[in-house]
């Protein structure tokens, strides 16, 4: 079976699947679509569309790559789910609650279409090892969790292209574009959360209605707690830091290596990501899994990918944060209905 492509959105990290798709076996892309003619010949001879839903009627496609700013990831999927194609989303789910709530509705009303959502830092290597290391119940149950993110982001950032730096279209600033993937991995890792007590801010004088810094105190069912912070005020792009506190070790991720720190003190690397070349080496290098992942499933008509309904916590985690910035107080988790 050969799979049909197509990619909708051609920005950066489009160059990722671009990449990861022609490397991919019984795979065609058949498709490009943006709405700048300029970017028509990033790929040679491939049909280039400025009209995504010509694109979805015209193009016979099986799957399709969207890689869009924020406020149009649920149109988008939207229409390509009512044209049975399959999706694999770029973070974040959505730039608000109400269409993350309603991609949570389409998965639902689509059972055939596959909607998979890149949050790929889920399959990097330590990551991977920190499930398998809870799971195995050696060192005890979650005690608490830490994330950290300290990048930067000069104005020109916003500048280049002004949808990022605007409410209406991305739908926040470090939270939902920079850290998502860090909120993502404390929920799988911490189980359901309980309640959130969080704090936004702007640090950067940059005249923009997004934060560039958050920090949030998490309460887990479990009886766990979660720090998270992020700020893009940082002189540069730290690494990120990920920390798992259990009953009889600590496990973190730092540079992108996995250490074990015993009750001894004594510490011991694990393994290892793999990282990808250049200046954006925080991206991961899990891209590529994610999306090898996602076409088997296709394939096999398989349920083992990253849901919408899984993608969706992430996004309420965010939303409480912000709620909880503004009233000062902690604020219940809800319950998807």
């Amino acid at each position: 079976m050969v799979l049909r492509i197509g990619v909708i959105g051609l920005g950066d990290i489009s160059t990722i699947h671009l990449s990861t798709i022609k490397r991919q076996e019984n795979t065609q892309l058949v498709a490009l679509c943006d709405i700048d003619e300029s970017k028509q010949n990033m790929v040679k001879d491939i049909p280039f569309y400025t009209n995504y839903h010509e694109m979805l009627t015209e193009a016979d496609l099986d799957c399709v790559h969207i890689c869009l700013p924020h406020h149009l990831h649920y149109p988008v999927t939207k229409a390509a789910a009512e044209n049975d194609i399959h999706v694999i989303l770029e973070k974040p789910l959505a730039h608000n609650m109400d269409d993350s709530r309603a991609l949570v509705k389409l998965e639902k009303d689509y059972p055939n279409v596959k909607i998979g959502v890149s949050l790929q830092n889920r399959l990097n290597e330590t990551m991977e090892e920190i499930a398998s290391i809870i799971a195995s119940g050696t060192y005890g149950k979650v005690l608490g969790l830490k994330g950290l993110v300290t990048w930067r982001r000069p104005k020109s950032y916003y500048e280049s292209k002004p949808w990022r730096g605007a409410m209406n279209t991305a739908g926040g600033g470090v939270m939902i574009n920079q850290s998502i993937h860090t909120l993502d991995l404390l929920q799988l890792f911490g189980g359901e959360i309980k309640s959130i007590r969080g704090s936004v801010d702007r640090l950067l004088d940059y005249g923009l209605d997004i934060e560039d810094t958050a920090t949030a105190h998490i309460h887990f069912q479990s009886g766990a707690t979660g720090l998270f912070f992020a700020t893009l005020s940082n002189a540069e792009n730290d690494s990120v830091e990920f920390q798992v506190l259990l009953e009889n070790a600590r496990l973190t991720v730092k540079d992108s290596i996995l250490t074990l720190t015993d009750q001894d003190g004594k510490k011991q690397v694990i393994i290892e990501d793999q990282k990808l070349p250049g200046s954006k080496f925080y991206y991961g290098a899990s891209h590529a899994k994610l999306i090898d992942q996602f076409y088997q499933q296709i394939k096999q008509d398989g349920s083992n990918y990253i849901r919408v309904k899984d993608a969706h916590v992430s996004m309420e985690m965010i939303d409480l944060i912000y709620k909880s910035s503004e009233v000062k107080k902690k604020m219940k988790m809800g319950v998807l209905q």
